[in-house]
């Protein structure tokens, strides 16, 4: 992978760019959960949409509303993240 720092530049909560993605773990319309360098990424929106992923990159470009940007601990299992949000 290219990217060895991981950032996220979101513009109006409409466009968003991340680097340091190493993984997509799940997404819909409501959600994306991307597993980064720094830990697990939850983009939470609506009409949300990726646009672009290259993990060779790890680069993620998305589009929609986006209303929450948040980091679950590294160190929780994909099946706790997942059974939290679909609560």
């Amino acid at each position: 992978m290219e990217s060895s720092k991981h950032t996220i530049n979101l513009d109006n909560r409409e466009k968003l760019v991340a680097t340091g993605i190493t993984d997509i773990l799940s997404f819909d319309e409501e959600n994306i959960v991307a597993q980064t360098e720094n830990g697990i990424l939850v983009i939470r929106g609506y009409n949300l949409h990726i646009n672009s992923l290259n993990l060779e990159k790890g680069s993620l470009t998305a589009d929609g509303n986006v209303y929450s940007l948040s980091y679950d601990n590294e160190n929780s299992s994909k099946r706790s993240l997942l059974g939290r949000l679909f609560k």
